[in-house]
């Protein structure tokens, strides 16, 4: 199984980079985390909704078709770590990839979350782009471990 983080932003911190590039190197060959990151639109006048509007056009257009998509937001639904090792195992019984959509400083087009196969929250806290997608990452590896029945998951 294929996990997208499609991230909207660019140019971030080697610090992020690198905490990212850490869980994708320690998941078992089984599912791989792949990064697709997204320009983020030009603020220049223009009103909030298009920013995001635009940005959806660009994150629908990196994305594989028919894969799962799982809008990150704030407001989404909580899940503990075997709840999300749960899920994954669902999906790949189902087959196909997983996108995990994170939107850029201003959140996420309505329309991608109402499109989304679920949403989900990493935390009711907001997060900076680049930490979220570390953790999100860090979860997947987490929840991957359990799934697998690895030490690293302690309950």
């Amino acid at each position: 199984m294929k996990f997208l983080v499609c991230a909207v932003g660019h140019k971030m911190p080697q610090w992020i980079a690198a905490g990212f590039e850490e869980y994708t190197r320690r998941m078992p060959h089984e599912a791989t985390i792949e990064l697709l990151e997204i320009k983020p639109e030009k603020r220049s006048g223009k009103k909030l909704e298009q920013l995001l509007a635009a940005e959806a056009v660009r994150i629908l257009a990196a994305l594989p078709p028919r894969c799962r998509m799982v809008a990150m937001d704030e407001r989404g639904k909580q899940l503990t770590t075997a709840k999300l090792a749960d899920s994954i195992t669902e999906w790949m019984r189902n087959g196909g990839d997983t996108a995990f959509i994170v939107g850029g400083a201003d959140g996420l087009d309505a329309g991608i979350k109402n499109s989304a196969d679920e949403v989900l929250a990493l935390s009711a806290l907001t997060l900076p782009h680049g930490l979220a997608r570390i953790l999100l990452a860090e979860q997947l590896y987490r929840a991957v471990s359990l799934i697998k029945g690895h030490p690293y998951h302690r309950v």
